[in-house]
């Protein structure tokens, strides 16, 4: 049986690494921290953030409301407030309506 190499998965994940998954200025991660409760990375003795898994998923809540949803900071803000985990399970679906769509379009492609 052939040995397989697990794939190590890590636990911190730094401003830059964040801010290049969705294509931001790590500034801006910067000013959402300051703007929204739900993103509070640990900081090491340097004082450099370090998102969680959980922490990336807050700041992907906040870049749909605000960057693909149009919400003005204000608006989002209310909305995590009023109904975080709806709003979610939304962004979940959404994203999953995503990846069904681009996947009929290559079917649809390789069809003509």
């Amino acid at each position: 049986m052939a040995y397989k190499e697990k794939e190590i998965e890590k636990i911190y994940y730094s401003i830059g690494e964040v801010a290049e998954l969705f294509s931001v200025a790590p500034s801006l991660i910067r000013f959402w921290e300051s703007e929204f409760e739900l993103i509070q990375p640990k900081k090491n003795r340097k004082g450099n953030r370090q998102f969680t898994k959980e922490d990336i998923e807050n700041v992907r809540t906040i870049f749909h409301l605000v960057k693909e949803k149009g919400f003005t900071l204000q608006g989002a803000k209310e909305m995590l407030k009023n109904n975080t985990q709806e709003v979610k399970d939304k962004m979940e679906i959404y994203e999953s309506l995503k990846r069904i769509r681009q996947f009929l379009v290559e079917v649809k492609d390789r069809l003509q």
